[in-house]
């Protein structure tokens, strides 16, 4: 059974969104291969890995801009909601990680087992997410910065920031001058900068052989680094957590007493908050994607992703409760709301050490943000989705030198011309949106993974030939003339076989209840996501009567629990345990926390807000035009002949005998 991809017509439309690369297993290496990455991660290794990615502008940028706008004091609960929803992600992230560890993170997944159409959007929306998150990452140093010189207006001209009044416009060239300076970082080299960060670990594209050595250089070289710069970032939250406490006692928590209560904005404005903070978990991912490199999967990684994560959300949570107190939400600065509070109370010895510890996070997170978003352009060029001038590597430096300048001026501009809060709300689309398909993606592979695989043109050529040597031998058999009739009783002779009343009665009950099965938990996912979108815009859409909100939504719950209970009633596919590589991390409570995770995390997209979604939804249908006058035509799937699973490792179990590689 074949799909032709970028076949003329809606049929040839729809065939190529639906095509689904094979996923990277052990069947699918060569025997004795060495491109296989060292298990060399522990608990403590994973736990720092997650914490020194994650904690940055979360903290130290968005902790104003989400007050004075969303949240209020009810701040402390947008970053539980928020955290709730990441280690949900997390969890599914893991097993696929576990599954699937090659290169594209998401958008990797999503092409395996959803298709190429969600894999495309995806992959076009993590673009938009790590290159608006340098953006936005930059934007916070700036004010930092200027600190040192004695104020927000103190930095030297050049690098000070300046409204343009016709446009209403305040641009940031110090932002911009760090993200090229990054920028140009990056493009010596990943041995000269490896030392800033690990979460670029999470996509690196490159051949095996280059993905295997420059894993190995991330983990010799940065972790101890790594290791340092966490621990000092803790050192620091933890005396803002303890001085800020003690002032608050001091001075009587004055921000909470202020006049709008503790949900000045209702819970529809703190909801809003935890989608806008999001951000502040990105990087918890890299810890799921170092699956091939742990020591023991199944037990360390639900451990160090607990942990990590746990630290994370306990740091932000104390932070955001001690800082909202100490100052009215309405009184915060929105760029540097953490120092600022402790000047405001005369403390500014603290404000420095404060200022230094936020620097020195927001410097390793900008190279963090700006490092994989080359990667996932090398990753969809080499898909054929995007023009190969994308996937071009520097021979010297082994680093794609083209995508990273031009990510480096895209992110540079953004820097220069957009506020923080306009680019976080941003960033969370892109996060949100990948880690929904993520928990969609394990429901497809738990209940019905893909039972076509495409067919390498290398492997191609040699089942062609292994049909022909079959033919030829047939032919020497029997004779020329009789070569029909020789096939013809060969033929009636497994018919025959196989008419035995019981064992044709077996077969046939056996495949119709796995097609019903498949088909039966295909409608239930499908319905776990229509009402899940149902239920939660009609949640959030407070414009609508109230007998109408109640009636929508209950149908949106309806269609939920439908699908839940249907997914909790039949078996899970027999096929997930052969799919990909095995012995991994297994995503526990499946179907319920795939379920929960895109609940969650569609209702935090639902509560982005419509200027968010308008910026965003300019980008997704300058995507859609992207991937149908090129993408859907120069895709490396097109034209690719699709067959069973079970054909494919009869073939490739031939071909490795045979010393094929695939």
């Amino acid at each position: 059974m074949g799909f032709e991809g970028a076949a003329g017509g809606m049929g040839g439309g729809v065939r190529a969104l639906m095509r689904r690369k094979q996923v990277d297993s052990e069947r699918a290496r060569p025997a004795g291969s060495s491109n296989q990455l060292r298990k060399e991660l522990s608990v403590a290794q994973l736990i720092t890995i997650g914490v020194g990615s994650t904690i940055g502008a979360g903290v130290y940028v968005l902790v104003g801009t989400v007050a004075r706008e969303h949240s209020g004091p009810a701040l402390t609960l947008s970053f539980l909601i928020a955290g709730i929803a990441a280690a949900l992600s997390a969890f599914c992230y893991a097993e696929l990680a576990s599954r699937c560890p090659s290169a594209g993170s998401a958008y990797h997944y999503s092409y395996i087992c959803v298709g190429e159409g969600v894999a495309w959007l995806i992959g076009w929306a993590l673009i938009l997410e790590y290159t608006i998150g340098g953006s936005a990452v930059a934007r916070g140093i700036s004010p930092n910065l200027a600190l040192f010189f004695g104020g927000a207006d103190s930095l030297p001209w050049i690098l000070a920031r300046h409204e343009i009044p016709w446009l209403d416009v305040v641009v940031d060239p110090c932002a911009a001058f760090l993200v090229f300076l990054v920028t140009g970082l990056l493009c010596v080299g990943i041995k000269e900068v490896a030392t800033f960060s690990d979460s670029a670990r999470v996509i690196t594209p490159f051949s095996e052989n280059m993905a295997l050595d420059l894993s190995s250089l991330f983990f010799f070289q940065s972790s101890f680094v790594q290791g340092v710069v966490t621990v000092l970032n803790c050192f620091v939250m933890l005396f803002v957590i303890i001085a800020g406490s003690y002032i608050g006692f001091q001075t009587g928590w004055v921000g909470y007493k202020v006049a709008g209560g503790f949900f000045p904005f209702g819970a529809n404005g703190m909801l809003a908050g935890s989608a806008t903070v999001f951000f502040a978990y990105i990087g918890f991912d890299s810890v799921a994607s170092t699956a091939e490199e742990v020591k023991n999967p199944q037990r360390d990684l639900p451990l160090g992703i607990a942990t990590a994560l746990s630290i994370c959300c306990s740091l932000y949570m104390l932070v955001s409760v001690v800082i909202v107190g100490l100052v009215p939400y309405f009184a915060m600065d929105p760029d540097t709301p953490i120092s600022s509070a402790f000047a405001k109370h005369g403390m500014h010895w603290a404000m420095y050490l404060v200022t230094t510890g936020a620097v020195l996070a927001l410097c390793s997170t900008l190279m963090g943000s700006i490092l994989p978003q080359p990667r996932i352009l090398m990753a969809m060029a080499r898909d054929g989705l995007l023009p190969s001038f994308f996937s071009d590597v520097h021979k010297t430096t082994q680093v794609p030198v083209k995508s990273t300048i031009v990510t480096g001026i895209c992110a540079a501009s953004l820097a220069f011309f957009m506020d923080v809060s306009q680019l976080a709300g941003m960033v969370s689309v892109g996060t949100l949106l990948a880690f929904t398909t993520v928990a969609v993606s394990i429901l497809i592979l738990r209940y019905v993974p893909p039972d076509e695989v495409p067919l390498p043109s290398s492997l191609q050529a040699s089942f062609r030939r292994s049909h022909e040597n079959d033919e030829e031998k047939l032919r020497d058999t029997l004779g020329y003339e009789d070569h029909e009739e020789g096939a013809s009783e060969i033929s009636d002779v497994v018919v025959e076989s196989i008419k035995d009343p019981l064992i044709e009665k077996q077969l046939y009950a056996s495949k119709l209840d796995e097609t019903k099965r498949r088909k039966t938990a295909a409608c239930s996912i499908a319905s776990v996501c229509i009402g899940v979108l149902v239920l939660t815009t009609s949640a959030s859409a407070t414009f609508l009567p109230f007998l109408v909100r109640c009636f929508v939504c209950a149908f949106g719950g309806l269609l939920l629990l439908t699908g839940l209970g249907m997914l909790c009633w039949i078996d899970q596919d027999d096929g997930r345990h052969s799919f990909g590589h095995s012995g991994g991390f297994i995503c526990p409570f499946v179907p319920l926390l795939p379920v929960m995770c895109i609940l969650i995390n569609t209702y935090l997209l639902i509560n982005l807000g419509g200027g968010t979604w308008m910026r965003v939804g300019v980008w997704l249908v300058m995507g859609v035009f992207v991937y149908i006058f090129y993408g859907r035509t120069h895709s490396s799937l097109t034209d690719v002949v699709y067959i069973p699973v079970a054909d494919a490792n009869e073939i490739y179990g031939s071909s490795s005998a045979s010393g094929f590689v695939a």
